[in-house]
C-alpha cells in the first residue's frame, strides 16, 4: 500500500493529485469506510489546517479542509456564533472538508437547513491538478451556478476540498429538551407530524429505535422556552429534561455515542411516511439500534459486529431504501442504488481522466 500523501500548501495538494493515477482524499479518518482508498493513494488533509478568515459579524468564515470542526467551534462560541446543522463527530476529529464531503448532519438541521445551506464557496483541487474556486466569501453571492454544493456529500469523488466559506448563526441563548412518550410506531408518526408541524419552531426533533422515545429541542430566552414547553405539554405530555441529561442526548447524537462502537453504522435518507418501516427494519434485525432525525427526514443504522450483511441489504433493496456505510466492513453502500445524470455529468466536467474513485 502507497504511503499517505500530506500536502501542507495548495500548490503541494495540486501536485500530490497529480502524482498518481488514482487518489482519494483522507480527513479525520472518523467516518473510515468513506475514506477507505483501496487502490487509491490517500491524500490527507491534515496538515492544511487553521481558520484563514473569521468575519463575526458578515456570520461568515473561511478554513482550510483540514480544520477540526472542534477549532472551528471553539473559535464561533467565542462570538456567541455556531454552526447550527451540529457537525457530527467534531469532538472525535472530524474535519471540515471531511464533513463537508461525507454530506452528515446533526439534530440542529431541522430548524436551520443542513450543512448545503451553509456553504458558500469552495477551493478544490479537481482530477487534473487545476486548483478552482466556486462559489464565495459572501451570504449575497449570486454569480452563477451554486456548484458548491456539488461537493456535499460526494466523498472525495469530485475533487480535493483545500479551502471552504460558511456561513454561520447565532448561538440560542439557552435550549431545553422535551421528551415523548409514544404507544406504537404509528403513534410516532402522528405525534412527530403534528410537532414539525406547529408554531414551535423547535431546533430538533428526533426518536430513537428499539427504545421507541421522541426528543424535541428548543432554543431561546428561557423564560420563553418555559411558555412554549408548557403549551406543548398541553397538547402532548412531556417531561422536560435535566439540563445535564439534555446535554448528554445531543451529545450522544452528535458523537453516535448511542451505536454499536464496533460493526456498521450506515446513513439513510427517509422521509416521515417511512419511519415505520425504518422501525420495523430495526427490530428486525438482532441487536440493531437506529436514530432518526430532522423530524423523520433522515436516518442512521448500527449494525452489531457479527450482523449478516447481505441480509440487511436485501431487506434495504426490498424497501427501496440506499444506506451509506460510514463504518464497518464491506460495501461502501447497501439497499437500493440511486444515482443522476447531473451528477455523472460534473464528474465528467471535474475529473475526466478519472483520477478519483467512482460515485457509487
Amino acid at each position: 500500500m502507497s504511503a499517505t500523501l500530506q500536502p501542507s500548501t495548495l500548490a503541494e495538494l495540486a501536485e500530490a493529485v497529480r502524482s498518481a493515477p488514482q487518489v482519494l482524499p483522507l480527513g479525520g479518518g472518523t467516518k473510515p469506510s468513506l475514506s477507505a482508498a483501496g487502490a487509491a493513494v490517500s491524500i490527507s488533509t491534515a496538515r492544511l489546517s487553521g481558520i484563514v478568515e473569521y468575519d463575526p459579524s458578515e456570520f461568515t468564515f473561511t478554513a482550510r479542509a483540514g480544520t477540526p470542526l472542534r477549532e472551528i467551534s471553539a473559535a464561533l462560541a467565542k462570538r456567541g456564533q455556531h454552526l447550527p446543522f451540529d457537525p457530527p463527530l467534531a469532538a472525535a476529529g472530524a474535519t471540515l472538508g471531511g464533513t463537508v464531503a461525507a454530506g452528515l448532519n446533526g439534530p440542529g438541521r431541522l430548524r436551520f437547513g443542513g450543512l448545503r445551506d451553509f456553504i458558500l464557496g469552495v477551493r478544490f483541487v479537481d482530477g487534473t491538478g487545476r486548483l478552482l474556486r466556486m462559489g464565495g466569501k459572501v451570504v449575497k453571492n449570486a454569480a452563477g451556478f451554486d456548484l458548491p454544493k456539488f461537493f456535499v456529500g460526494s466523498l472525495g469523488r469530485l475533487g480535493v476540498l483545500a479551502e471552504i466559506t460558511f456561513k454561520v448563526f447565532p448561538r440560542p441563548e439557552s435550549t431545553l429538551t422535551l421528551e415523548f412518550a409514544v404507544p406504537d410506531d404509528d403513534a410516532m408518526s402522528k405525534l412527530i407530524s403534528g410537532v414539525a408541524q406547529g408554531r414551535w419552531e423547535l431546533e430538533a426533533l428526533d426518536a430513537t429505535f428499539p427504545e421507541g422515545k421522541i426528543h424535541a429541542r428548543l432554543g431561546g430566552p428561557p423564560e420563553a422556552l418555559k411558555a412554549l414547553a408548557a403549551d406543548l405539554d398541553r397538547r402532548w405530555p412531556v417531561r422536560i429534561l435535566p439540563a445535564d441529561e439534555g446535554t448528554a442526548l445531543w451529545r450522544a447524537a452528535d458523537s453516535f455515542a448511542w451505536a454499536h462502537p464496533q460493526g456498521v453504522l450506515c446513513k439513510i435518507p427517509l422521509t416521515l411516511a417511512r419511519l415505520a418501516e425504518f422501525a420495523a427494519l430495526t427490530r428486525a434485525v438482532p441487536g440493531a439500534r437506529s436514530w432518526v432525525g430532522a423530524a423523520g427526514n433522515g436516518g442512521y443504522l448500527s449494525l452489531p459486529e457479527r450482523t449478516e450483511i447481505r441480509g440487511v441489504d436485501e431487506r434495504l433493496r426490498q424497501l427501496r431504501l440506499e444506506a451509506l456505510v460510514l463504518r464497518g466492513a464491506g460495501a461502501l453502500r447497501l439497499g437500493a442504488r440511486t444515482g443522476f445524470r447531473v451528477q455523472a455529468a460534473v464528474k465528467l466536467a471535474l475529473d475526466p481522466d478519472q483520477r478519483f474513485p467512482a460515485l457509487g
